[in-house]
């Protein structure tokens, strides 16, 4: 009787410790996962908002950087970290939503190998060409495209990011095949949009922003349905005749799937105590990005949201004809 009594109370054990664990975290610093190069979109929110989750959680959270493979190598890798809440990651549409469709073989499945934590900012993609290119609205770069896209280049964050699979729904939607150039990063690319190398990208608007405020490279349209206030003045894809043409960006955070609940609940608090602050919501709304109202922050709205962006992305990509190893 007495063993059984035992073996009963040491099976208890995993079940009476996963709370006190969950309520002892953090004790040291957490990693905050970005799956891009840095200077990209992703990699801006994230260390905008990693200072305020610092301050909430009482730990330093610490960005790192772990590029590859369209963001997927940094996505797998959290999707296979510990679920002990000390690696999280900061995730967009493009590695979360889009390439469930875009790859054949993903290495991670977005709504089962993750516990979704909260959905931070949605982000508009903007249409920017390099300075000089021979358009002033979405009308001439159709025709200009159409008329010489065995010539042109547009540059990409890497294949199944964000911009590279919101240009190749743009080249489907007006009929033009484009070859695309991969770089490491947003910023990365845009460097050489800026020096002429390239042609044109669809980059989101935190990257975009500085360098059309810069005039450094032009402005064509906003890549979504609704124009952004920080942009005021340039007509959506949909005003200029391009019916329907809607690709909104997002940035979310997630952590291993089994995660402890408590430990969840403390990750999504750290978020939105950190979008509460004003500093963090000026500065990502400075960058274009709109902050999501309160009531889209918590992990069973982002849950349901990311299952209904998997399906949205899914029938657009199978559609452009386009799918990566």
């Amino acid at each position: 009787m007495l063993t059984r009594i035992f073996a009963g109370f040491l099976a208890l054990l995993p079940i009476a410790a996963a709370p006190a664990v969950a309520q002892d975290w953090p004790t040291r610093a957490v990693t905050m996962v970005v799956p891009y190069a840095p200077g990209g979109p992703a990699d801006i929110v994230g260390r905008i908002i990693a200072p305020g989750m610092s301050q909430s959680l009482g730990q330093p959270v610490v960005v790192e950087n772990f590029a590859g493979a369209g963001g997927m190598t940094g996505t797998a890798r959290v999707a296979r970290a510990d679920p002990d809440g000390y690696q999280f990651l900061l995730g967009a549409s493009g590695v979360l939503a889009q390439n469930q469709t875009l790859y054949k073989h993903p290495l991670y499945d977005s709504a089962a190998d993750f516990a979704a934590v909260g959905l931070i900012a949605m982000a508009p993609p903007i249409l920017i060409t390099r300075k000089d290119f021979p358009a002033g609205d979405l009308k001439e770069f159709i025709t200009y495209v159409r008329a010489n896209q065995s010539k042109l280049q547009f540059g990409t964050a890497g294949p199944g990011s964000g911009p590279h699979v919101t240009c190749v729904l743009l080249n489907t939607a007006i009929g033009s095949k484009v070859t695309d150039v991969a770089y490491r990063s947003s910023s990365i690319a845009e460097q050489d949009l800026v020096a002429g190398r390239i042609d044109y990208m669809c980059d989101f608007i935190s990257t975009a922003l500085p360098q059309i405020q810069g005039k450094t490279v032009k402005a064509i349209a906003t890549l979504t349905r609704d124009r952004t206030p920080m942009l005021p003045d340039l007509a959506t894809a949909d005003e200029q005749g391009l019916a329907g043409f809607d690709a909104p960006g997002w940035y979310a955070i997630v952590a291993p799937k089994t995660t402890p609940a408590p430990i969840v609940q403390r990750l999504n608090k750290a978020m939105v105590d950190a979008l509460d602050s004003a500093a963090v919501k000026d500065r990502l709304t400075a960058l274009g990005n709109t902050v999501v109202p309160p009531a889209q922050r918590a992990p069973d709205h982002f849950a349901a949201f990311l299952r209904d962006e998997i399906d949205k992305w899914a029938g657009p990509i199978k559609a452009s004809g386009v799918s990566l190893e």
